[in-house]
């Protein structure tokens, strides 16, 4: 079986960084599933059109370049608001689900991280983790990732940004943010991301042990 390794979890709760160094630990490509769906609303933005325009937004989701997403770039709040627009449409959903999973079946194996990943994405996957921690945390994590890259932030703005976030992710009818039935619980409010990795690392190397 391909080794293909699915992370989800809420907004800043590190699934993100701790993908990336799980990815290259073990010699995996890496996805980040969520940058997906902000290349699809930034191809819109860029084109000047109209963020309702599904068929225009599946055509972007259809002929997305997965290796040549900036992160920098799609890392901008605007884009951000917009790529949750373009999430809750069906048929981009449906088009980018596809694309991710053509990612994972491609050798050597893959992390995709996201809110999806073991529950519609990779609902086969040999490892599963969901990644958490609470909101208070994941927003003081956010505003000194803000501070340390020179810019300036709210820290309370940010908690309810987090908050309302969970509830769009958690609420919505199409593929909702939930753990697997059998993935790994993951809760790194009171980690360091080595702690976290090293955690992440001895229940993966238990799951592909009995692949």
């Amino acid at each position: 079986m391909m080794p293909v390794i699915a992370i989800d979890g809420p907004a800043a709760s590190g699934k993100g960084t701790l993908a990336r160094r799980i990815a290259a630990h073990y010699g995996l490509r890496h996805l980040d599933t969520g940058l997906t769906y902000r290349a699809v609303a930034h191809a819109l933005l860029a084109a000047d059109a109209p963020l309702d325009d599904e068929a225009r937004a599946i055509e972007a989701a259809d002929t997305l370049d997965l290796a040549a997403m900036n992160r920098t770039i799609l890392a901008d709040h605007g884009v951000g608001e917009a790529a949750s627009r373009i999430a809750v449409m069906p048929g981009v959903r449906r088009a980018l689900v596809a694309r991710q999973r053509a990612f994972a079946a491609t050798p050597p194996g893959a992390v995709l991280d996201g809110r999806d990943i073991g529950t519609v994405v990779c609902p086969d996957a040999p490892v599963k983790l969901y990644v958490t921690a609470g909101a208070p945390e994941r927003a003081r994590r956010r505003y000194h990732e803000i501070l340390a890259g020179g810019g300036e932030a709210d820290e309370a703005a940010i908690l309810a940004d987090i908050e309302r976030r969970d509830a769009r992710d958690m609420g919505r009818s199409d593929s909702p943010l939930r753990p697997a039935n059998d993935a790994h619980l993951l809760d790194t409010s009171d980690m360091t991301i080595e702690a976290a990795f090293q955690a992440a690392r001895a229940i993966i190397d238990r799951a592909l042990d009995r692949i």
